[in-house]
């Protein structure tokens, strides 16, 4: 059966945001999402919720939520999602599952998070969740002591790469500049990305505070629906193709930088699209971190292992370059509240296929690539989307 293909969304600013909670934050991006496929919520079968939580709210069952916003939704089947930073992408897998096995022919994905309302000491523990504990917990500064344990590993391996992360951050600042939902649009050159000072400490490892994505509220919905309901559509997204591929989560019994699960989902993806990375007009990855993105070149196959940097140095990446990377600002610049990124990663690339980017826009997009991981590249998930419609 053909996969099921985005007909609509709604996407909140990212950012520290004057909605209360993820219940608020859900309904702002719902309503949107509803009116910009032309449907009601009498239309939709099945809700699929991505929230990651794990403390950020005493609030749970956030599936039920999305009712409250909207007590029309009071008797659709809703379930909800968790599976770490990809937590939106999980949700969104769910509701094309549940509309190929022919269980409905419309469905929500729901991706939202609070984060600013919670102490700084607080997030880092919360999202420290998303490591092994038995072996990680006590990491110094939290996530970003994870991925700056990373960082450090791939300079003693193949040289300091602090000027090629300082580029990777200074890109997808610029690139935010021209998006109006990000959290941070300021561009802030690479020579300061790469200088250690007062308002860009070291945070972890080689890690600055310019190469950390940013703690924020926000929250993004797509609306599917199967391929014959799309036909009737103002516009249709389909999926080429669709991959999920897990890795081991410690650290201590894998070669993390290798992100094996990454390249393996890359290499489905394609497989199954029949495409190559060079039939890709853009690709919005999962740069919580720049060493990540880094990484992600790499495993998408733009470098060999230990040369990402170079994609970045020869301007592949740039939103003018081969093949632009992130030019929505990415985590980096855009924001990443966990249960929405996955879902916005789809929005941004949807925008950019349907020429309702903006500012943002790629000329001539026609093929775009999203690529969204959970835990240090422990769930990956990448889509290959082009336009039908």
């Amino acid at each position: 059966m053909q996969d099921p293909q985005i007909v609509g969304w709604g996407h909140t600013p990212f950012g520290k945001s004057d909605h209360p909670d993820t219940e608020s934050l859900m309904a702002a991006a719902v309503a949107e999402a509803l009116d910009h496929a032309g449907i009601t919520p009498e239309d939709v079968d099945g809700i699929f919720a991505g929230v990651f939580n794990n403390g950020f709210s005493p609030q749970d069952f956030q599936g039920a939520l999305v009712a409250m916003g909207d007590e029309r939704f009071a008797h659709t089947p809703a379930t909800r999602y968790e599976n770490a930073c990809a937590t939106g992408s999980a949700a969104l897998h769910g509701a094309m599952d549940f509309i190929a096995a022919g269980r409905g022919r419309i469905a929500l994905v729901v991706g939202a998070e609070k984060m600013t309302a919670t102490p700084t000491a607080e997030v880092g523990d919360i999202l420290l969740g998303a490591s092994y504990r038995k072996e990680e917990a006590d990491i110094s500064g939290g996530f970003a002591g994870l991925f700056g344990q990373i960082a450090g590993s791939y300079f003693q391996r193949y040289g300091d790469k602090s000027e090629e992360l300082a580029m990777i951050a200074a890109k997808n600042h610029a690139n935010g500049m021209s998006n109006p939902l990000a959290h941070m649009r300021k561009d802030f050159g690479t020579a300061f990305c790469n200088t250690v000072s007062d308002k860009n400490p070291l945070v972890a490892g080689p890690l600055r505070r310019t190469d950390c994505s940013l703690v924020s509220d926000g929250a993004a919905v797509l609306v599917l629906a199967d391929a014959e309901t799309a036909a009737e559509m103002k516009r249709a997204i389909a999926f080429r193709a669709r991959s999920h591929v897990n890795e081991i989560m410690a650290l201590s019994r894998r070669d993390v930088l290798e992100f094996a699960g990454a390249r393996r989902a890359w290499s489905q993806a394609f497989e199954q699209s029949g495409l190559t990375l060079d039939d890709l007009s853009l690709v919005e990855t999962h740069d919580c971190f720049t060493v990540a993105e880094m990484l992600e070149y790499e495993a998408m196959g733009l470098a060999e292992r230990g040369e990402g940097g170079r994609v970045i140095r020869e301007g592949i990446s740039a939103k003018d370059g081969k093949l632009p990377v992130n030019a929505s600002g990415g985590l980096k610049s855009k924001g990443h509240p966990i249960g929405a990124t996955g879902v916005s990663l789809h929005v941004m690339a949807a925008m950019q296929l349907t020429e309702d980017a903006g500012d943002m826009q790629i000329p001539g997009a026609e093929i775009a690539g999203v690529f969204n991981m959970g835990g240090a590249a422990v769930t990956n998930y990448v889509s290959i989307l082009e336009r039908v419609k």
